[in-house]
Order: C-alpha cells, then structure tokens, then sequence
C-alpha cells in the first residue's frame, strides 16, 4: 500500500470494515477490536491514526507489531491470524495496516489472563459490540452447517404474526408473547434464523429478529 493508498482509505472514516487507533491500545482491548471484524466481515486496524482520522504514525513498528502479537496470543480463542504491512509516512514514523480476515472458525472470544471468562464481540457499524448468546450460537452453526427443519406450532405462527404486523422482536418479547422460559423463546429464534425463515440483526442494546425477507427496521 502506498501513501497516497493509505491517505485515500483514512479519507473514509471508521467504518464496519475499518478501525483507527494511535498506537496498540491495551491486550485485552486490541484483542476485542480484532476479534470483532473476524466474527463479523472482516475488515483492517490503522495504527497510527488517531480517531478524527489525523495521520501521525507510530515511531517504533517493530514494538506495535509485538505488541500486537502478544496480545492476540494471549487474549483470542481461537487464536486470529492477522496479516499486516508497514506504510511510511516519513523517515522515523510508519502507519501499520492490520488485515483481519472473516474467520472459518469463529466464533472466536476475548478471555482474561486467568481465562476464566470470555466474550465474543461483533462488529456492528464503527463500533466493536458484545455478540449476544443467540448471535454467538449462530457462528458456531456457521462452522458446521447442516440442514434445519422444525414445525410450525402454535408458537411459530403466533410468532409470524407477530412480525408481519410489528416487523421486529426480541428474544425477550417472543418469551413474554408466547408465554414461554427465555431459554426456549432463545432456541426458536435461533432455530428459525438458521432455517432462513427469521433474521438477527445486531444491536448495542439488544439483538432483534426480524422476517429474513424484510429489511431491518
């Protein structure tokens, strides 16, 4: 990538697909950032820019890039390949490209040093957000596809209904409607999504399900 390549993308703003920090934030925030565009579509992490888009570089990219790798060893399961190239911007500062593929194995999870807990994030317009319990049992789904059948019960098509006359439900609604636990509310959705009857679309407060035929609302 050259300057004027590199000038060119900043010009864009962050994005779903692009991320700008000044430097290699802290493990466990970098680890989240990347995680995000590989559960997601991918997309690229510009370090040495800062967030209104000013180019400064960074003045040791070799420490960034180790920086960088630590992190990710220590604070992705499964481990993220990244791929990252060096732009220079003058004689003692380079911007450094990190190139985060869609992963085959997500969903992958920040964990803690301890690794006693861990989150999944999604990447969800310029911003890296938690991947819900529904979201994160569609990834694994993704990896090992299969086909899907289940019955239109009273739920379902009570379900249906539903969306065609509100276009929108969470999985707390569904539960509250149907009169039945979270737990199962949760599986139906899941299962109707994955069956492309229903569609999930990622939300900072809340996931909600949509008709896969209509648009987000």
């Amino acid at each position: 990538m050259t300057l004027q390549d590199l000038t060119r993308l900043v010009s864009l703003g962050e994005g779903p697909h692009l991320e700008f920090k000044r430097k290699v934030p802290q493990p466990e925030r970098i680890a989240k950032e990347i995680i995000a565009f590989a559960n997601t579509r991918g997309g690229r992490l510009l370090l040495g820019i800062d967030d209104d888009g000013s180019i400064h570089g960074v003045r040791d990219a070799e420490e960034e890039e180790y920086a960088l790798r630590v992190s990710l060893e220590n604070h992705c399961h499964p481990i993220v390949p990244v791929e990252t190239e060096r732009v220079a911007i003058s004689r003692k500062r380079d911007v450094i490209v990190v190139v985060v593929r869609e992963s085959s194995e997500k969903p992958h999870f920040v964990v803690g040093n301890g690794r006693a807990s861990r989150t999944a994030y999604v990447r969800l317009e310029d911003m890296s957000i938690e991947a819900s319990r529904e979201k994160v049992r569609l990834m694994r789904a993704e990896t090992r596809p299969r086909d899907v059948t289940f019955t239109f019960g009273d739920h379902e098509l009570m379900l249906m209904r539903y969306l065609e006359s509100y276009g929108r439900i969470t999985v707390e609604q569904f539960a509250n409607l149907a009169h039945i636990s979270r737990r199962r509310a949760s599986q139906t959705l899941v299962l109707m999504t994955r069956a492309r009857v229903l569609a999930l679309h990622a939300h900072p407060k809340q996931d909600y399900f949509t008709l896969a035929r209509a648009r987000a609302v």
